[in-house]
Formats: C-alpha cells, sequence, structure tokens
C-alpha cells in the first residue's frame, strides 16, 4: 500500500491562477512589459520563480531576481489569497486521513506562502508534514524537495510513498527519488505533458484521484 503520499499544492489542491499571473503582470511591468493575457502567463504556475522569468522572459539572474521580488511585493499582501480550493479536495484529504494515510505537502513555493495558504483553506490540519522551498536559498528545484521529504521520511519503505502532482516536474522528481508518480489532468500540464514525463498513474478529476490513493 502506497500509504505515504505526497502532495504538490499549486495545481494540484488549489487553483491559484489569478494570484499567480496577477503577480506576474505585477512584476513584469516593472520592466515596462505589458502582458494583459493572463492566459499566457500560465507557464509560471508550477516552477520556481526564478528560473521561469529566466527562461520565459530572457532575464538575466540579477533582473530574473528583482523580478521575483516584485512579484513577492504583490503576492505577500494580496496575490496569495487570489486562489481557491479545487472542488472536492477537503473531503479527498479528510477520507484519506480516515483511511490511515500520511499526507506531506511538497511544493516550490516558499514554506511561509505554503503555510499561509493551508492556514487560510483550514486543510493544514490533514498534513502530517510540510515541505516547502526557501525564500532565498538553495532549496526550490521539486526533486530536491521531494528528496528532503523521502529523507526526512528514511524510516518508511519509499515503496510505500507516492507523489501527486500536476507538471511535469512533480513526475520527473518523483522518478529521480524512485517513488510512485499520480498526474492530474485538472491543473495546468500542457497537452502530453503529464504522459510524456512518464507518470504512473493520471487521473482527471479529485473525485477519480481519491478513488486511486485509497486503492494503490
Amino acid at each position: 500500500m502506497h500509504d505515504l503520499q505526497l502532495f504538490d499544492l499549486d495545481g494540484t489542491l488549489t487553483n491559484p491562477k489569478k494570484g499567480i499571473t496577477g503577480c506576474v503582470q505585477y512584476a513584469l511591468e516593472g520592466f515596462g512589459i505589458n502582458e494583459p493575457d493572463a492566459d499566457k502567463l500560465t507557464c509560471f504556475i508550477g516552477p520556481p520563480l526564478l528560473d521561469s522569468f529566466k527562461s520565459f522572459y530572457r532575464m538575466s539572474d540579477s533582473d530574473a531576481q528583482k523580478a521575483v521580488d516584485r512579484y513577492r511585493e504583490r503576492f505577500t499582501v494580496k496575490g496569495i489569497y487570489e486562489n481557491e480550493l479545487y472542488p472536492g479536495i477537503p473531503e479527498m484529504l479528510a477520507g484519506l486521513k480516515e483511511d490511515g494515510k500520511t499526507l506531506i505537502l511538497a511544493t516550490s513555493k516558499p514554506i511561509e506562502y505554503a503555510l499561509r495558504i493551508l492556514e487560510h483553506f483550514d486543510i493544514r490540519k490533514y498534513f502530517d508534514e510540510t515541505i516547502g522551498a526557501d525564500m532565498h536559498g538553495p532549496l526550490n528545484e521539486k526533486t530536491d524537495i521531494i528528496r528532503c521529504a523521502v529523507q526526512r521520511l528514511s524510516s518508511v519503505n519509499k515503496d510505500r510513498m507516492v507523489m501527486v502532482g500536476d507538471r511535469e516536474m512533480d513526475i520527473s522528481g518523483a522518478k529521480e527519488n524512485g517513488i510512485i508518480s499520480v498526474g492530474v489532468r485538472f491543473g495546468y500540464a500542457a497537452e502530453n505533458e503529464l504522459e510524456n514525463a512518464g507518470a504512473d498513474y493520471i487521473v482527471s478529476t479529485p473525485e477519480e484521484l481519491t478513488r486511486l490513493l485509497l486503492k494503490i
């Protein structure tokens, strides 16, 4: 049984589109870039922000860090709450806990933000541990975050672990750490992203995810 279950946050438990894209727009405005189409910025949901600004807008390291800092100016006070739980997520988490599962949040979002979001939606009570990125430190890649979780739970056989997420880095991070992966289609993966990443299981709805996690 895979009774130790790791979850991504953005695009897996919550839909953060409005907050994240609004903060990216705010950050870009600081560089004279106007991007009114929020749909073009959903690529920022999932990967580390610094990498995204460098990749999608060809920013230098220093400019990308300035963009991240400006993004956080808005996110800290407003964007963090421009977010919503996917329907059925609280019921899923409650059911998994009732079934005896150990739930771990493993997110690339800074831990300070992740904890505030869990508290805001009253779902922190379901998680046995929360692992997130360092605001200014080296821990931000999903592979490293999953590795941190595996190391903290070293007393548990990896055959009992599963990682749930909506993007390629969730799947590849699970593979690199030798654990089973579940991809969710209701997040922000591009077409065939989860299949190409080699997800062990793929589900389309939170209800389907619940059934799978109670079974495997």
